[in-house]
């Protein structure tokens, strides 16, 4: 029997369907992502380029992953995410943390912070050039001098719209399928992230999908975006060695300290 609904319809998902009511899937659809090792080559790169503070504040925080490893490593880490029902499981993974109900395009901290890190290309759910101004000005208020922004990104213009990451698990009884691709239609500011959900339990499979809206841009121009508040350097996107970023390929590692 195959079944196509979200939640008892028979509808694709809703906007940010998958961080809300599906919130309790998300870490299963990142088995893969090595959390700590991310985290620590990003702590290496605030130990290169910052100053020696350790507190900490990781923008779409999620369920938390990346925030539980800067707290094993003696940072005062905090988190911020526009999903509550995220942040409800991100609480749970660190109760010793303090996470913010708030959309990383406009915020404040009521102190400044060392660290402000953004993994898993989030930074590209900016809503346009306009918001990522916004969130650019935002983290730049929320740093120390001195302070660090880390972050990752895909280069719009490197983007093949056949390539897609797709890996399953096993949970709670039932076969999961994931699935997630860029896509770019090669010009404007729009580009898109596609994900996909199988589920088989027993025979009787049900399917979710969801296309998230994101902002598209070079690294060139988001490079001249951010030099006027930070100084930038530009890494490929390695989290096992820090190479300088080779200008041909489409992902990187941003590392920008306040000027």
């Amino acid at each position: 029997m195959y079944s196509l609904n979200l939640l008892g319809s028979n509808l694709p998902m809703s906007t940010n369907a998958l961080y809300t009511d599906l919130s309790g899937y998300y870490d299963l659809m990142c088995v893969d992502i090595d959390y700590k090792m991310q985290s620590k080559s990003i702590r290496r790169l605030h130990q290169l380029f910052g100053e020696k503070g350790l507190s900490h504040l990781d923008l779409a925080c999620g369920t938390g992953p990346h925030v539980r490893h800067f707290i094993n490593f003696g940072y005062l880490s905090s988190g911020l995410d526009i999903n509550q029902p995220m942040l409800d499981i991100a609480k749970q993974r660190c109760p010793d943390a303090q996470f913010i109900l708030k959309n990383m395009c406009d915020f404040k901290v009521d102190h400044p912070v060392d660290l402000v890190t953004c993994f898993l290309y989030s930074i590209h759910y900016c809503d346009g050039i306009d918001k990522l101004m916004e969130c650019i000005v935002s983290v730049h208020n929320a740093l120390n001098k001195g302070g660090v922004f880390c972050f990752n990104v895909v280069d719009k213009n490197k983007i093949d719209n056949k390539l897609f990451v797709t890996h399953s698990a096993e949970y709670d009884h039932s076969h999961f399928v994931f699935h997630s691709a860029w896509h770019y239609s090669g010009e404007g500011e729009r580009q898109s992230l596609k994900l996909s959900i199988e589920k088989d339990t027993q025979g009787i499979t049900e399917f979710w999908q969801d296309e998230h809206a994101m902002v598209a841009f070079n690294i060139e121009t988001l490079q001249k975006l951010l030099q006027p508040y930070f100084e930038v350097h530009i890494f490929e996107h390695d989290y096992e060695r820090i190479v300088p970023w080779s200008g041909i390929s489409g992902n990187a590692i941003f590392t920008c300290v306040k000027i």
